[in-house]
């Protein structure tokens, strides 16, 4: 009899294929070169399916996996280093003076290795990460098996790997050169926002990024104060600003947009860019509630992130999603609004169409992303259906990891990082931070130093 050969197949198990649509009871899944071959109900099974790995998936559930939009993933050295500051106390006095002592590329792979277990461990089976050094961060993800769109910092002032900001622009167009190809690894470009960037600097990677048609992030409209001192400087709003400049296009990816008023609501929608909204670190920070009910009425494509761990202070997008949905039910006294499949589809399909990928549904011919969640858990009893996950889930119920089509994590055990190594690894990294200034310090950059940002 011939036989049907397929990489892994999961049998026996709950399939979610999307936010919001039916459970499939009893199923079957079967993964073939990076993508899903079949799938349907047991019943409907082909008896001739050959597979090279088996999964017993009785009292567990199959969903697409976890898509966090928005991370600075080498950040995980500064977890629990200043908390409960306002963003720009955070940033000035803290968080650039501890990179300016510890970044380099050694740290960002090892503190980027961390973040991509901790994201796997907890569901998440793509990253949109950006940061300095991020060829970096890119080999630790490929290292990991988790699937990234990594962007290269671009800052006006001395960064680490580009001590001369005018060098900004050609250090990013060597980064996207030179990164290596991968099914797995996508090249971008990370304006850090427009108060560390001068609209020279904005149109130029802005150029850049449509050169190379890669995606385009920027941080924007964080902070109250930063809106009033953009309208201050610039006479715009900061949106506004971006759009005067001709900043916003398809591929440019706005992240937190807590303040934008109505009027810029509508110029994101008209740009057709992407949003990744980041609910706990903006609580955490005190900057405020991003206005996402209004940006989904809007058609803007939004997606969900966690922000570096240093502002938040982990990378489980599972805490976002139950955030997102309470906060907007507390702030309107609406217990209708931002319900659990449309929070799930934001951390799904909709980051998936911010960062412009075709992923967040499982189907035959799609790409093989997802997590297996073992349901027999006290918490998870009984399951009438997946919106308990958002509400209930923590991410330890996390069995298995499948991206590209191929195991990163099976039975919790991780099967690509030496999660005890690269913890080691960190630690040290930490000790040396907590030296005084000069004892730990390379010396290979000034980041931070003279960077004109005014405390808003």
């Amino acid at each position: 009899m011939n036989t049907t050969p397929c990489d892994i197949l999961i049998t026996n198990i709950k399939i979610l294929p999307a936010a919001g649509e039916k459970i499939i009871e009893d199923g079957f899944l079967a993964t073939r070169g990076g993508t899903i071959k079949l799938m349907g109900p047991m019943a409907s099974m082909p008896a001739a399916l050959s597979a090279a790995k088996t999964i017993e998936g009785h009292g567990q559930l199959v969903m697409p996996g976890l898509i966090n939009g928005h991370c600075h993933a080498a950040m995980t050295l500064f977890r629990g280093l200043a908390d409960d500051l306002p963003l720009m106390t955070w940033l000035n006095d803290h968080i650039f003076p501890a990179e300016a002592a510890s970044v380099n590329s050694e740290m960002v792979y090892c503190c980027s290795q961390l973040a991509a277990a901790e994201m796997i461990l907890s569901g998440t089976t793509t990253v949109g990460d950006g940061y300095f050094l991020e060829e970096a961060a890119a080999r630790a993800f490929c290292t990991a098996g988790l699937r990234a769109v990594a962007a290269q910092g671009i800052i006006d002032f001395p960064a680490p790997g580009v001590p001369d900001p005018s060098l900004s622009i050609e250090a990013a167009r060597r980064y996207l050169n030179a990164l290596p190809t991968n099914d797995l690894l996508i090249p971008a470009l990370f304006c850090h926002s427009p108060y560390t960037c001068s609209p020279a600097t904005l149109l130029s990677a802005r150029e850049l990024a449509a050169e190379y048609n890669c995606r385009l992030f920027i941080h924007v409209s964080e902070t109250k104060n930063e809106v009033l001192e953009h309208q201050k400087l610039h006479g715009l709003r900061p949106i506004e600003h971006l759009r005067k400049l001709g900043f916003l296009a398809e591929n440019t990816v706005c992240v937190h947009c807590v303040w934008p008023d109505s009027s810029e609501i509508a110029i994101l929608a008209d740009s057709g860019c992407g949003v990744i909204t980041c609910p706990e670190s903006n609580m955490k920070l005190g900057s405020g509630i991003a206005p996402v009910p209004a940006m989904l009425a809007a058609g803007i494509k939004t997606g969900l992130g966690t922000d570096g761990c240093a502002s938040n202070n982990d990378l489980n997008m599972w805490g976002e999603m139950d955030s997102l949905a309470k906060i907007h039910k507390a702030v309107t006294l609406d217990p209708t609004i931002m319900p659990a499949p449309v929070v799930l589809d934001m951390a799904t399909r909709g980051g998936a169409a911010a960062l412009g990928l075709n992923l967040g549904t499982l189907r035959p011919g799609m790409a093989a992303d997802m997590i297996i969640i073992d349901l027999q858990q006290p918490h998870l009893t009984p399951f009438y259906g997946p919106d308990l996950l958002i509400y209930a889930l923590r991410g330890a119920e996390v069995r298995h990891s499948i991206i590209g089509g191929k195991l990163v994590m099976e039975n919790r055990q991780l099967l690509n990082i030496d999660i005890k190594a690269v913890m080691a690894a960190v630690n040290r990294l930490a000790e040396l931070h907590n030296q005084p200034l000069g004892e730990g310090d390379n010396g290979e950059n000034d980041f931070g130093q003279d960077a004109g940002i005014k405390k808003h």
